[in-house]
């Protein structure tokens, strides 16, 4: 395969060593001349002596000109914490957009302003903080140079006050709850200001629009006038304590009370290499996975929602691809207890990274379940201008268990399973050019050869042109215990390409043909799968979308499978199936009050069958307090005996009601008939202070019909955050 080398070469030749893009953006920081009353008001002599970020460049409708809303930005520091100042002027007359109150909103649905801090100034990880014009808080993990995980929660403080001609923005950011290297006088930095009411995005250095206005490759420089304080001892202890009962109607067992508590930690090894620890973790507040209509072949992805997975998971997490992930910490805990865990994570200096990883679960008795340790090590170089080297190692080890002794009718658990990973990750200086290489193996008892996995992609994103290729080796023997790979024994082969236009005037901002197809094949060369798609695409200056699309689909099955995924009758292994397929999507723009997404596709399916999917979701809000969505997904499917015809609804009502930015009640049902299931969900938050919480949480399981309650659990949690 002579064209694995030849990508590896291009990924090389585009990581060369640049200037960074923006560094002729800079804003100066001195120490606060007076103290600071985080309040909206802005009387304090440190904010007239203070330097100001001023003149936006607007990033849509179009990159090529000055905002058009001002925005003004200052930011002083004393020994604790860092300050931030933003005046948000009103760019059209009437109130601001926002969904509600709830915190981590939507971007592209709120009037806001968002920071993104770069400490280490390598235009790759970093942390965002923000708010709409509400006053809801945005704060998030900066990862890829340009995703920010806003799962990251942490210790900060901000008010937002409403004006008649603008909203104004304060923040106090402490130094404990970041992270950063002592002796540093440069970080990257940016600010992005969202403008529903015009239309207009706009960040302080100048971002090309097809970046998010969250691309660190192109931050200006925050200069320090002196390094940064030494943050002192950074410890924090985190216990919690529950209460709750819940009772199994199906088995018919009696009500069970259940009462807990637990603890987890943060040491600040350095000021940019943290320790965390926990023991005994409870995860009972976390929203529940939203449920989709499944009908394909393989395993579904659902994101990790836990918070001590979170801060730095990336290095872990984001190793290969999204189909190919050695590493998926929701294999860990889920249906287990974990007894306790350990995480080093973070930055070594400017070039290095660590991530290292030790999770101990407990045995389970119904399912014969032994007690595992799983053990994660990553390390990470930085090259060049934003690119590094990746390495991963994985290993998930059954306690005291030998296979060989395994009772009859017991489950068989392998003893160990390892995975040891090297990744290329290119980031070009301008963010034009990225791609991955990646290599992986696994060992597991008993088996060899072709347990190697290898993958890499070069992508090439300009305002009109968007190329990219992906290829794919997973061997058949190869097993990631620990990740999430639901697919084995293939080459896949993915290119795909995008052009855009843009009309200088007129309803479109932009529009443009998508082509993409993706082939699969065995080991030996032997076509499995192909899907050939073409898409073509408008964004209307009001940001409200259009997608038509129109696509060829061939499988030849490796394996049985009922495509009503019920496993009960199953198509042949080596059936050939192929059929035509067309679908439009439309989301509405974010300004108004009641949005809607509306989805439709209709075509052919398994054994010569039909299927036709009709999506909805439909929202609307009585800002800032109260938000109403109704998501709703519709499959018929046409096919011959055994299986007929069979109709799939998916219906899910939530209400949203954030009483103010620290208050909090979400309410939501599930309906899935393909499951035969109702869930309801219930959660009270409140924020009593900064990252401590009291949750009310309520869960209901029922079968639709007849109706009949299958389990329930009512859970009360009290977390509160202490700094030593």
């Amino acid at each position: 395969m002579r064209i694995i080398p030849c990508l590896l070469l291009c990924l090389f030749t585009f990581s060369v060593t640049a200037q960074k893009k923006n560094d002729a953006y800079q804003l100066h920081m001195r120490k606060a001349t007076s103290a600071i009353k985080i309040d909206g008001i802005v009387d304090e002599q440190a904010w007239q002596d203070a330097d100001s970020a001023s003149d936006f460049y607007m990033i849509l409708p179009m990159d090529t000109s000055f905002a058009k809303v001002r925005t003004d930005v200052k930011m002083t520091y004393d020994q604790q914490n860092i300050y931030l100042l933003v005046i948000n002027y009103n760019g059209a007359p009437g109130p601001y957009m926002v969904e509600s109150l709830r915190r981590d909103f939507a971007f592209l649905k709120n009037d806001n302003f968002l920071l993104f801090m770069d400490p280490f100034d390598d235009q790759t990880n970093g942390f965002s903080f923000g708010a709409n014009a509400a006053g809801a808080q945005w704060d998030g993990l900066m990862y890829d140079g340009g995703k920010v995980d806003l799962s990251w929660d942490n210790k900060w403080r901000s008010v937002v006050k409403n004006y008649p001609d603008r909203w104004v923005f304060e923040a106090v950011i402490p130094f404990k709850t970041i992270r950063y290297k002592k002796g540093i006088t440069r970080w990257g930095i940016n600010f992005g200001r969202n403008d529903l009411k015009t239309t207009e995005k706009s960040s302080w250095a100048p971002v090309p629009r097809q970046f998010p206005s969250a691309s660190l490759a192109y931050t200006g420089s925050l200069v320090w006038d002196v390094p940064p304080p030494d943050p002192g001892t950074n410890i924090s202890l985190i216990p919690y304590v529950l209460g709750g009962l819940n009772k199994d109607y199906t088995n018919g067992k009696p009500e069970k009370w259940r009462g807990d508590a637990g603890l987890d930690a943060k040491i600040a090894v350095t000021s940019s290499l943290n320790l965390d620890l926990t023991v005994n973790p409870d995860f009972s507040q976390v929203d529940v996975d939203k449920q989709v209509t499944n009908l394909d072949r393989f395993e579904l992805f659902f994101p990790e929602r836990r918070q001590f997975f979170l801060e730095n998971g990336d290095q872990f997490t984001n190793f290969g691809y999204a189909t190919i992930r050695p590493f998926f910490s929701r294999r860990i805990g889920l249906g287990v207890p974990i007894h306790f865990g350990a995480r080093l994570s973070g930055k070594l200096d400017k070039n290095w990274r660590l991530g290292l990883m030790n999770m101990q679960t407990g045995s389970q008795s119904e399912t014969a379940l032994p007690a595992q340790n799983f053990t994660v090590a990553a390390l990470q170089r930085k090259v060049f201008a934003r690119s590094n080297f990746g390495f991963i190692f994985i290993n998930k080890e059954s306690i005291n268990y030998d296979p060989d002794k395994v009772e009859a009718g017991d489950p068989v658990y392998s003893r160990f399973n390892r995975n040891f990973g090297l990744e290329y990750n290119l980031a070009s200086a301008n963010n034009f050019w990225t791609g991955k290489a990646m290599l992986l193996k696994s060992f597991s008892p008993g088996t060899s050869g072709k347990d190697w996995v290898h993958a890499a992609n070069l992508q090439y994103t300009s305002r009109t042109w968007n190329v990219g290729w992906q290829h794919e080796y997973v061997g058949s023997n190869y097993k990631a215990e620990v990740g999430y790979v639901p697919r084995t024994g293939y080459i896949k082969f993915a290119p795909q390409v995008t052009r855009l236009f843009f009309p200088k005037s007129g309803p479109l901002l932009s529009h443009g043909p998508q082509l993409t197809t993706t082939n699969f094949f065995t080991e030996k060369m032997d076509r499995t799968d192909n899907e050939l798609m073409l898409n073509y695409g408008l964004v209307f200056r009001a940001r409200n979308t259009l997608n038509v699309w129109a696509s060829t689909t061939y499988i030849k099955l490796l394996q049985p499978f009922d495509p009503l995924n019920y496993n009960v009758h199953t198509l042949a292994t080596g059936t050939e199936h192929s059929w035509s397929t067309v679908g439009a999507d439309y989301v509405s723009k974010p300004q108004s009050l009641f949005t809607y997404s509306l989805s439709a596709r209709y075509g052919g399916y398994y054994a010569d069958g039909q299927r036709l999917t009709l999506g909805g979701e439909f929202g609307y809000r009585f800002q800032p307090y109260v938000s109403i969505a109704l998501s709703s997904t519709y499959n018929n499917l046409q096919l011959p005996k055994p299986w007929g015809n069979e109709d799939f609804w998916l219906v899910g009502p939530r209400l949203d009601v954030t009483m103010t930015n620290t208050l909090f009640f979400t309410g939501f049902m599930q309906y899935n008939e393909q499951l035969k299931n109702i869930n309801l969900n219930t959660r009270f938050q409140w924020r009593y202070r900064p990252a401590s919480d009291l949750f009310i949480v309520y869960t209901d399981n029922y079968l639709p019909e007849p109706y009949y309650v299958k389990n329930r659990a009512l859970v009360v949690k009290l977390v509160y955050w202490l700094n030593l």
